[in-house]
């Protein structure tokens, strides 16, 4: 297993979770962003750049993804192409994508979308509150934990 980060728009704080998750489970972590990333230096952690342009970081993504893999995204189509695949999608604030709830978030995601393109203002999502972070790391440890074993 190897975890994938779409890392243009996760939040520092879960980014360092990761880090130390890295360090400690000996799995390769691997960054992807149109802008420069500071990493910590590790030859388990990389960070690749992509060019900017949309969709470049996580076709990047979904080219180098390989079964079992897990990718730390909020973006809900990458979640769906990621599970497509046989990968694992854990959204930043703790949410595990599966196959079967990844319909119902395309579904609201193309929703709120509409919204938006009718001029309606849904607001963003609330700040990455403590309890998120916490979700986000339980689920994190879980599924390396699971995966260590199975693996």
């Amino acid at each position: 297993m190897k975890i994938w980060v779409d890392a243009d728009a996760c939040p520092a704080v879960i980014k360092d979770i990761l880090f130390r998750a890295s360090e400690r489970t000996g799995l390769e972590l691997t960054l992807v962003a149109n802008h420069t990333l500071r990493i910590p230096p590790s030859p388990l952690i990389s960070f690749v750049q992509v060019p900017s342009g949309f969709d470049v970081a996580d076709n990047e993504i979904v080219n180098q993804l390989e079964a079992g893999d897990l990718v730390v995204t909020g973006d809900i189509p990458l979640a769906a192409e990621v599970i497509e695949k046989g990968g694992h999608a854990l959204n930043p604030r703790g949410e595990m994508y599966s196959a079967d709830n990844i319909k119902e978030r395309l579904t609201m995601r193309d929703f709120m979308e509409t919204l938006r393109a009718t001029g309606i203002d849904t607001g963003g999502p609330p700040p990455l509150s403590q309890s998120d972070r916490q979700s986000f790391a339980n689920h994190l440890d879980r599924l390396l934990t699971h995966e260590n074993k199975v693996g």
